[in-house]
């Protein structure tokens, strides 16, 4: 003999409606453009420690904080999009230096 727990408190994810399997495809898509924007910053972040090890000239540090800080402000805002409000931890996993966070939504000119 099986039981089964009443409807009312069963998931609403379990019965197989067109909303319900499109707002899984949905969370689907919001967290792999999540694990991709995450890979730009770690990406952006490691030229960054690479090229400032290495003695960069002050042009090209300026571009590549410029750089880094585009990437994290893109993650930041998918994190949010995925219902991830605290960015603390994210800065903290990433290793994300004050110069880029300072720098976050910042609009440049275009020469």
């Amino acid at each position: 003999m099986t039981v089964r727990p009443p409807q009312a408190l069963a998931s609403s994810f379990t019965k197989e409606t067109g909303l319900n399997i499109l707002e899984y495809e949905l969370m689907s898509e919001r967290a792999d453009s999540l694990g991709r924007h995450g890979l730009k910053v770690e990406t952006a972040l490691a030229l960054l420690s690479e090229r400032l090890a290495a003695g960069c000239p002050p042009e090209e540090r300026e571009a590549l904080l410029d750089d880094a800080a585009d990437k994290v402000w893109a993650f930041f805002i998918q994190r949010e999009m995925c219902g991830l409000r605290s960015q603390k931890d994210a800065i903290s996993r990433y290793g994300i230096p004050p110069e880029v966070i300072a720098r976050l939504g910042i609009v440049r000119k275009k020469a």
